[in-house]
């Protein structure tokens, strides 16, 4: 089969089969496209051996990409011969050989807890103006940091997702995997002035049909990029310098709980990690202690 024919069965089977996300099918998909424009696309899936995937991953190190980015593509063309090879398209697997670069070990900068909070203060004492959008921006940084929810899953929040009397979101996380996270006191406060205040101008600015919690300057719902817009610019100056993104929040919620004497596991299973090794095995804890640890620990909680 040929590799572009082979590339559009193989998606298919990402979604319906795996049931991957679409930001990891679109991920998945394209790093085969950038083997496909070295090899070209009519090259038969047999055709493409070890050297040929050295050479690609070499050419790729050339033109400066990062060691995760070959990392990652890597580890996507494994799994796409893996695949080949299970589903009859190739005889044997040419990338049970190749090997991948170590991925570093970076974390994103992030602020102290004080600076954080006097960030979100800041925020809550411009909404009193009412503008729909500070309401907005102000909800947004209150449940990405006191949730610690990926922004995929803040962007993909509807109305009934969220209930601010127990102060809980149920999110849908990587892999279809839904969990239910706690947030605090000052996020729930901040949701609640965003929907009652400044929701509903927003949605009158789009059709007025979206279900979507948080919504965008024209009506529609929230993309992740312009929810990475509102943290860099309202967090990027806590941490003095550089482009700080939704994760950011995410990571200082994590480590923040931890800081705070937070159990391990608790915060795993808040932020639906996987555990420390290779086996991706969730921990599983009962949502009464999740809450518990999390109002323990969390500094805003």
């Amino acid at each position: 089969m040929r590799i572009d024919l082979g590339l559009i069965e193989w998606e298919r089977h990402l979604v319906r089969v795996r049931r991957l996300s679409p930001a990891t099918v679109r991920a998945y998909t394209s790093d085969i496209r950038d083997l496909m424009s070295r090899v070209g696309p009519a090259t038969s899936i047999a055709e493409v051996d070890l050297d040929v995937l050295r050479s690609w991953q070499w050419a790729a190190t050339q033109r400066g990409d990062s060691r995760a980015t070959v990392a990652r593509r890597t580890s996507s063309v494994k799994a796409f011969f893996s695949w080949s090879v299970e589903s009859g398209h190739a005889p044997t697997d040419p990338a049970l050989r190749l090997g991948a670069p170590k991925r570093g070990r970076t974390l994103p900068r992030v602020a102290t807890a004080g600076a954080l909070a006097d960030v979100l203060n800041k925020e809550h004492d411009a909404g009193v103006s009412g503008d729909p959008i500070v309401l907005r921006d102000g909800a947004i940084l209150e449940t990405l940091y006191g949730s610690g929810m990926r922004v995929s899953e803040l962007c993909g929040l509807n109305l009934e997702d969220v209930d601010l009397s127990r102060r809980t979101a149920r999110v849908n996380g990587k892999g279809a995997k839904e969990r239910v996270v706690p947030f605090g006191a000052p996020a729930a406060s901040a949701i609640d002035a965003y929907r009652v205040r400044a929701r509903p101008t927003l949605l009158a600015r789009g059709d007025g049909e979206s279900t979507a919690l948080f919504l965008g300057a024209r009506g529609g719902r929230l993309g992740p990029r312009a929810a990475y817009d509102v943290v860099s610019r309202l967090v990027s100056p806590a941490v003095g310098g550089g482009d700080v993104g939704p994760h950011a929040l995410r990571h200082s919620a994590a480590t923040h709980l931890l800081d705070g004497g937070a159990d391990l596991r608790a915060v795993q299973e808040i932020l639906g990690h996987a555990s420390l090794g290779t086996t991706q095995i969730y921990t599983h804890v009962s949502s009464e202690r999740l809450a518990a640890s999390y109002r323990l620990a969390h500094p805003r909680a």
